[in-house]
């Protein structure tokens, strides 16, 4: 096994349904169940997944009900880390967010590219704007379902870039450096650990920042080389989630920022990383993308 893949659920049967699939290897190109596991940990869900929508996706899923009070999936994260299989990981923090076919194939070729190497990609809102503008102006899960069902996504997972927005963590695009926040990212098990995992400190619901500052702990490390894939990424489906899905007069950045700087005493910051790779193939769908 090559890949332990974590994603973490809260309170979103509708979407993790479809996060599910993508990671399937009934979608996902040229790689078989036997390279990697996908651990799905739903993180104290009033309404749990039901543990055979998870594992009728392959033999290589498996589900963990994490029963706790936390409003952060921080806790979520470091114990999928925990009861990873294999010597890498990958980690989708918000389990909304939906794999491109490639996603899983490119990251295991851009594991060898180094030693410690951090693999990110790039993310996207599905539809046609960021998801707390286009929920004002009637964007909703129901809007969503029919655009996903004209798509038809499941044939063809690369048109999710016809029909979505990159998100402002990424939007300097694939060739604009490695993204201030990573949706998706892989790192080898025994490094995670050595650096301490995600920082339980983040108590905010979804976690504040606390994505942004393991990516700045991981890309700025000496020990590692920061990669870029190109031509995949992550696809958020509208589910009311705590930062992207709030409007904008009601996002809780305010709130993120005074717990990141009660914890470090400073704003946060993004640092480049020591080193930046570019790896992957451009599908033509995404090449407006390269900004």
């Amino acid at each position: 096994m090559k890949l332990s893949i974590v994603v973490v659920f809260h309170n979103m049967r509708r979407e993790a349904a479809r996060t599910l699939h993508s990671l399937s290897s009934n979608y996902q190109r040229g790689v078989s169940s036997a390279e990697y596991e996908v651990i799905a940990i739903d993180n104290g869900s009033a309404c749990p997944l039901d543990p055979k929508e998870v594992t009728q996706h392959g033999e290589n899923f498996r589900y963990h009900f994490h029963a706790t009070e936390s409003v952060s999936p921080v806790g979520a994260v470091n114990l999928g880390a925990k009861m990873a299989r294999s010597d890498s990981l990958a980690v989708i923090v918000d389990g909304a967010r939906m794999a491109s076919p490639g996603l899983i194939r490119q990251t295991l070729m851009a594991q060898t590219l180094h030693t410690v190497p951090f693999i990110g990609a790039l993310a996207w809102h599905i539809g046609r704007d960021i998801q707390p503008l286009s929920i004002q102006h009637g964007y909703n899960q129901d809007v969503e379902d029919q655009l996903l069902t004209e798509v038809n996504w499941r044939r063809d997972g690369y048109q999710l870039f016809a029909n979505s927005t990159i998100a402002p963590s990424s939007r300097n695009g694939f060739l604009g450096g490695f993204p201030v926040e990573c949706s998706w990212f892989s790192i080898p098990k025994h490094f995670f650990e050595k650096i301490g995992g995600f920082d339980p400190a983040f108590i905010s619901p979804g976690g504040g920042l606390c994505n942004h500052e393991f990516r700045n702990r991981a890309a700025t490390h000496q020990d590692t080389v920061s990669i870029v894939l190109l031509g995949e990424g992550v696809f958020h489906q509208v589910h009311g989630g705590a930062a992207t899905n709030a409007p904008p007069d009601r996002r809780p950045h305010k709130m993120f920022d005074e717990e990141y700087r009660s914890i470090f005493g400073k704003p946060l910051a993004s640092p480049p990383p020591n080193e930046t790779l570019y790896f992957g193939a451009l599908p033509d769908v995404a090449r407006p993308y390269l900004l």
